[in-house]
């Protein structure tokens, strides 16, 4: 069995985070998921009954964490060794919502991590899109077709993603014993977890199982060995516990040709 860990998990409440949660319960783990609306405490409680590990609910709002002391004070509270960020505003509401939450809590999420010597791993999940730079391993068409999507669709979203991805990069640099892991999936869907296709990939769209991508952060947690990267995903044929071992291994890292790479 695993040796214990705490997980602080942000964005309990959403799809991912829920299907994340009893996959770290069942490794012995705690989870402590922060939520907003206190409505949903009992249903997301009923995700740690008859698990090893135990779950503790907190009703915080993200969006009104608007500091880097004001994220530290949680962490000091809930007491983890790995942070995952799984919220978001999902677009909801004004654009100013959606940078509150995607890009500065996040951020300052990732700096209080940072900034606190227990903790050792921080799994950001961000989008395939989300890029400043078109990589050497997409075609001229794969990277118009990702500016065009954001442009169109996305525009507020990639910028407040964009921003905390930068951010988990450059700040997971001031400490070489944490991992920051920035998991970068396609669309969206309510498939169940399969395969995958994980680091560098030669495409910006696809679909990834909402299923598959907790089971890849649960993975990436549980997994020695993993470096701060960034890590492209969308289902294919590759076994998940083998896909996360190959990157490990090869020290795959999907930021490469970004300006702060």
């Amino acid at each position: 069995m695993a040796s214990l860990h705490n997980v602080l998990l942000l964005g309990g409440s959403g799809k991912i985070a829920q299907l994340l949660t009893p996959l770290l319960l069942q490794r012995s783990w705690n989870v402590t998921s922060i939520i907003r609306d206190p409505a949903q405490v009992a249903n997301l409680q009923k995700l740690g009954e008859g698990q090893s590990g135990k779950l503790n609910v907190l009703v915080r709002s993200l969006e009104d964490v608007t500091s880097d002391a004001q994220a530290k004070s949680i962490i000091d509270e809930v007491k983890p060794d790995y942070v995952v960020w799984s919220a978001g505003a999902g677009g909801k509401g004004a654009p100013e919502r959606t940078f509150k939450i995607d890009r500065d809590a996040a951020s300052h999420f990732i700096r209080a991590s940072v900034a606190t010597p227990t903790v050792t791993k921080f799994v950001l999940v961000s989008f395939l899109c989300s890029r400043l730079k078109k990589p050497s391993w997409w075609t001229e068409e794969v990277w118009q077709y990702s500016q065009d999507t954001v442009k169109k669709n996305l525009l507020k979203y990639y910028e407040a993603k964009i921003a905390a991805d930068q951010v988990l990069y450059e700040e997971s640099k001031k400490r070489p014993d944490f991992a920051g892991i920035d998991l970068r999936p396609g669309t969206l869907t309510l498939e169940p977890a399969g395969n995958v296709s994980l680091g560098k990939l030669p495409v910006s769209r696809g679909n990834s199982s909402r299923a598959g991508v907790a089971n890849l952060i649960a993975l990436l947690l549980d997994t020695p060995g993993v470096k701060s990267s960034w890590l492209d995903t969308i289902d294919g044929d590759e076994d998940p516990e083998a896909a996360v071992k190959r990157v490990i291994e090869e020290g795959v890292d999907a930021a490469e040709g970004e300006p702060f790479y």
